[in-house]
């Protein structure tokens, strides 16, 4: 499957398994500072909104933010485009042949580094999410990667780096526009 596919797949995914149904807030290429002086508009490809709860004004303004980006391989995660972590949780959404070939870089700082580079203002909490098929185990995934075939079976996203919340630097009126804008 090419890049590309692969993309689309895992997108379709992260739709289905954490945006459907009543109570979800979210957007799909949502840009931030899309006129930014020195031509480096940040786009974040899926970005969701987790009010603490919906019956009280203070439950919403406790609400966080999680960005995720998806990678189709190591090449896309090195492109220089996305990895704009913004919010309190930031998720990778990719293959398990992506994330092997990652480990080493994120063991030994290369992957941070290369953030810092081309993301500066980007959290470095962040998680990881990986494609594996519905009833796998991911230890058996990690062994012995399935390929992706959207077309038989049944997939699941299961977080297989864990991302711990950090702070937000952005106002949550401002990425609540943002969102807004980008029409979904």
């Amino acid at each position: 499957m090419d890049r590309k596919k692969i993309t689309n797949f895992l997108g379709n995914l992260l739709v289905q398994e954490k945006f459907s149904g009543m109570g979800k807030y979210w957007a799909r290429e949502v840009s931030i500072d899309p006129w930014a002086a020195k031509g480096k508009p940040k786009r974040v490809d899926f970005m969701q909104f987790v009010p603490d709860g919906q019956c009280a004004v203070s439950a919403i303004e406790k609400g966080i933010f999680v960005c995720y980006e998806i990678k189709s391989c190591k090449k896309d995660v090195y492109s220089g485009n996305g990895l704009n972590f913004l919010g309190e949780k930031n998720y990778i959404v990719t293959t398990m042949e992506c994330y092997k070939e990652l480990l080493q870089d994120l063991r030994d700082g290369t992957f941070a580094r290369h953030l810092y580079e081309v993301a500066p203002g980007s959290s470095f909490h962040f998680g990881i999410m990986v494609a594996v098929p519905f009833m796998s185990e991911i230890t058996d995934e990690f062994e012995n990667p399935t390929k992706i075939d959207s077309e038989n079976g049944r997939w699941k996203l299961s977080v297989i780096k864990q991302c711990n919340p950090g702070l937000r630097t952005r106002p949550m009126a401002e990425l609540l526009f943002c969102m807004l804008r980008s029409g979904h």
